[in-house]
């Protein structure tokens, strides 16, 4: 009695053809694939423009010369002790 058989889904969707008609069937399913279509060029562009944008590790490597003298200061306190 809980289970939906296989007529049971030929009637609903038998009433749901005569109740929207084809036509609308045919527009609703064409606007769930342009959404779909929008939503993955939405996710290209956003992996497009993470590429594009520069890795914070790299912006901060430049400023290793800064790091080796701090590395020398160090150097230099540890053997005045």
């Amino acid at each position: 009695m809980g289970q939906i058989g296989p007529w049971q889904i030929i009637i609903v969707l038998v009433l749901v053809v005569l109740l929207f008609g084809r036509g609308k069937i045919s527009e609703l399913m064409g606007d769930v694939a342009k959404g779909i279509k929008s939503f993955r060029t939405g996710l290209s562009d956003e992996e497009q423009a993470s590429a594009e944008t520069p890795d914070p590790k790299t912006i901060n490597s430049g400023n290793s010369g800064n790091a080796s003298t701090s590395e020398t200061a160090a150097k230099d306190k540890t053997a005045a002790n």
